[in-house]
């Protein structure tokens, strides 16, 4: 995409999601920046997450890891060394670079670097945060998307996930969220791949009297008789929840896209839907805006409620024409 075009990603994007707290149209389909905006600048970073708002992306998501001094972090792996210069800093702990062998004051002297499609910088862009590309806290992350929210003059989601089955990373994901006013009219989720993680924390959200919302991250499954099943990592391999039980602790789905042993079916999202499940897909990561729209437009046909995008730009195009047509 040219600079030229990022102002009117925004306006469409405004003219389609409206400028308040919540969605005008709460059925719209969600665009959600995966990792930020990671297909053009370093995952999980302030600049990256600014420019997704920026771009128009309705939820920002950060990966969390836990520090060695407690301290939740967002980054995608459980180790520093792939998206950051550790190794040019830092001697290897215990054999690696693990998140937790390190405290969040050593962490906070890296530098995220750009992976895959990414890069330092983006045509037009100036991002307004002091450190751009450091490793931001989970609190940072809140505090940078009020005041996004406040400058975009619509309310940006968090998205936080989860990334260790740990009780410390349920109490420290609840405590920052319930100390920044977070709720169940608040546009966040909360995600995981753990089902035992998110029935926990949906345990922990009523004794606290603050339920918001929980997608369970897996595969769509198919069973011989047609049913359709949630597939979870197990210790012996995807084992399948039924929509059921997954409705009875959690309002979601997460689920891969374009996997041909477990493909995500209109069927699929049909029973979820009639669960009461929301069903949202991952990742889009079509760099190409032809065939990314395609691929959109597919799962957006299927009656999918929202997609992790690595190009929010050429999510929010696709989803603002497709609701603009019907």
């Amino acid at each position: 995409m040219k600079a030229f075009s990022l102002a009117a990603v925004c306006l469409c994007a405004l003219i389609v999601t409206g400028c308040g707290g919540s969605d005008d149209a709460p059925a719209q389909p969600q665009v959600i920046a995966h990792r930020g905006a990671s297909g053009y600048l370093p995952e999980h970073t302030l600049g990256g997450y600014e420019l997704a708002i920026r771009m128009g992306a309705d939820f920002i998501e950060p990966d969390l890891q836990i520090t060695k001094d407690g301290a939740l972090v967002a980054i995608h792996d459980d180790t520093l060394n792939r998206t950051t210069n550790v190794a040019t800093l830092f001697a290897q702990r215990n054999g690696g670079y693990k998140v937790a062998d390190f405290t969040l004051a050593e962490i906070k002297t890296l530098t995220v670097v750009p992976t895959g499609t990414g890069k330092v910088s983006y045509p037009g862009f100036v991002p307004s945060a002091t450190s751009p590309f450091t490793v931001p806290t989970f609190q940072e992350v809140v505090d940078f998307a009020k005041k996004q929210s406040s400058a975009a003059g619509r309310e940006v989601g968090i998205y936080p996930e989860a990334k260790q089955a740990d009780p410390v990373m349920e109490d420290g994901i609840l405590k920052t969220l319930n100390a920044n006013g977070y709720n169940g009219t608040s546009k966040v989720f909360i995600q995981s791949f753990s089902d035992a993680t998110l029935r926990s924390l949906r345990t922990k959200q009523i004794a606290q009297n603050n339920k918001m919302p929980l997608i369970l991250l897996g595969v769509a499954t198919t069973a011989a008789d047609g049913s359709v099943r949630m597939g979870v990592t197990g210790a012996t391999g995807v084992q399948p929840l039924t929509l059921k039980d997954v409705a009875s602790f959690n309002e979601g789905v997460g689920v891969l896209i374009n996997n041909t042993t477990y493909p995500v079916t209109k069927a699929f999202i049909d029973q979820a839907h009639a669960a009461g499940l929301k069903v949202h897909g991952w990742t889009f990561a079509q760099a190409d805006a032809t065939l990314a729209a395609a691929e959109f437009r597919k799962y957006l046909d299927m009656g999918m409620d929202g997609m992790f995008a690595n190009y929010p730009d050429l999510a929010v195009t696709t989803r603002n024409a497709y609701v603009q047509g019907k």
